[in-house]
């Protein structure tokens, strides 16, 4: 029997969120800084909006591609079933990697440029959920979280910018002049 590879957005929301939960993380903490990063710029934001906007990142084909790959990434390494170099490379979150980043940094894309530019504050202030991981797959000998930190900090960024849109979106309709478009797609 053929086993499966494609699943509903309801399924990869729960896969990913279960995936997140066993490597040390929730969707709340993860909303916390979509929140003290779109709060900034707004205070219309609420903790509501960052936990619905992280959810919805989390039920993407995309993200679901990119979280999989990187906890598991992760996990291999901390198992030492990586060759050497890369086990190292991998385990010590060498700077000059990278490809973590670009993980990050596709991610974050799905929500345009803005996305990417979110991302590269919580890459570069590392707040949070997103420090936490970074310092303790760093310190640790069994921890490994290369790829998750900055899979984490793209999830926040584009919940955030995902908040933006939204917020941007229902400014626009206040215009008197705004017409109603009934489009088949969901932010």
């Amino acid at each position: 029997m053929k086993k499966r590879t494609l699943f509903s957005r309801d399924e990869m929301l729960t896969m990913n969120v279960e995936t997140l939960k066993e490597r040390g993380v929730t969707v709340e903490e993860i909303a916390e800084v979509a929140y003290a990063q779109q709060s900034k710029w707004t205070d219309e934001v609420s903790r509501t909006d960052c936990i619905e906007s992280v959810e919805k990142i989390l039920s993407l084909r995309d993200t679901f591609h990119i979280l999989q790959l990187g906890a598991e990434i992760d996990r291999l390494t901390e198992e030492n079933k990586i060759k050497e170099p890369l086990r190292e490379i991998l385990h010590s979150d060498l700077g000059l990697f990278g490809i973590d980043e670009l993980f990050g940094l596709e991610l974050a894309g799905l929500f345009g440029t803005i996305g990417k530019t979110n991302f590269g504050d919580i890459d570069v202030n590392k707040p949070a959920v997103v420090e936490r991981l970074n310092t303790k797959g760093k310190k640790s000998e069994v921890s490994c979280h290369t790829f998750l930190d900055d899979i984490v900090g793209a999830i926040a960024a584009a919940a955030s910018t995902r908040v933006a849109q939204i917020q941007n979106e229902l400014e626009a309709r206040k215009d008197p002049n705004y017409k109603e478009i009934k489009l088949d797609f969901d932010l």
